[in-house]
């Protein structure tokens, strides 16, 4: 679906992918489609944002990538190398060589029973690092860089505040040093003064080590501080994807203005006159007859996923949005 980006180097490539569940109620099997043909590509040493509301698929498909589930369909390369089929000793190791991930829930995703040196030395000793000393001086480097000291290596994880919870996953995720953060919605839980430290940090640590990060989040207004492109999942489909600026500034899918006229603004006199959008999936009409969806670049980079009939609809809002951008030049 994605076009290649003059001089940027595609890191991962994801084609169709499909996840689907099965459950059993009452005796017959129901299938649940968490992400149905994705796609799209991420460049070396951007931020991709993938947003949506609960329950859309975006969490479903960090996690496919980095294969903690195994994917029903589809394709996914990383530098070139395919990550989908047979799991073997090889590609795990060449996985949690290359991607980590920092997921939603810091105190669920630590062991309670170990020290943070521990959790966060982990990594290491899976890699060969044998030695203890050497061990332990990696993890206290790494707990300075994310803004913890040498002491809170002995401590355990429910000695510390969510925030510094968060802190003690990524350095978890980037000890190793990957080429790849997948970061699950790694501010929803903390207070809005920890989320704006925790976002500063990823940005100091993309910046220092060249990091490619795959942002999952259901909150707009961090997503556009923190991205480069967005996608947006409903229903495990990708409904649209952008550059941040060009995704804010002329959202074209139903989808997309639903959830923007939803983002609460700090000024009282906006929330008065503030109208929110609804969006009924229906209004597509894709189960009838030959109406199928499938992705059109409308604008340079912009892709909307709708169906042949809707597209001329998008064509004359974009032939109104660069009028509009022509008036504004002239």
């Amino acid at each position: 679906m994605a076009s290649e980006i003059n001089n940027k180097e595609v890191v991962l490539e994801v084609k169709n992918l499909v996840m689907h569940f099965s459950s059993k109620k009452r005796g017959r099997t129901h299938r649940v489609k968490a992400v149905d043909d994705v796609s799209f590509n991420i460049y070396r040493g951007e931020t991709f944002g993938l947003v949506g509301e609960s329950g859309c698929g975006k969490t479903t498909t960090g996690r496919t990538l980095i294969r903690l589930y195994n994917p029903t369909g589809g394709e996914i390369y990383f530098e070139g190398k395919p990550l989908h089929g047979k799991m073997t000793n090889e590609l795990r190791k060449y996985i949690t060589s290359n991607i980590a991930m920092i997921f939603q829930d810091p105190i669920a995703s630590l062991n309670p029973r170990m020290t943070v040196q521990e959790i966060i030395g982990e990594g290491l000793k899976i890699r060969g690092v044998k030695d203890p000393e050497e061990r332990r001086k990696i993890v206290v480097d790494m707990l300075k860089k994310v803004g913890l000291m040498e002491e809170h290596a002995t401590r355990y994880p429910h000695e510390f505040s969510g925030g510094q919870r968060q802190r003690i996953g990524i350095a978890r995720a980037l000890v190793t040093n990957p080429k790849m953060i997948i970061a699950d919605e790694p501010v929803s839980a903390l207070d809005v003064s920890v989320q704006a430290q925790v976002i500063n940090l990823l940005n100091d640590l993309q910046e220092e080590y060249g990091l490619t990060i795959l942002f999952i989040a259901h909150n707009l207004s961090v997503v556009k501080y923190f991205s480069d492109r967005i996608g947006i999942m409903y229903f495990g489909k990708l409904v649209e994807l952008a550059d941040c600026d060009e995704l804010f500034k002329y959202p074209l899918h139903p989808y997309t203005k639903s959830l923007l006229s939803a983002i609460p603004q700090p000024d009282p006199n906006h929330e008065r006159r503030r109208k929110r959008i609804s969006y009924n999936s229906k209004i597509h009409k894709y189960d009838e007859g030959e109406n199928k969806p499938h992705y059109f670049e409308v604008r340079p980079n912009h892709f909307v996923y709708c169906s042949d009939a809707e597209y001329p609809a998008y064509q004359a809002e974009v032939a109104e949005i660069e009028a509009s951008l022509k008036g504004e030049q002239a």
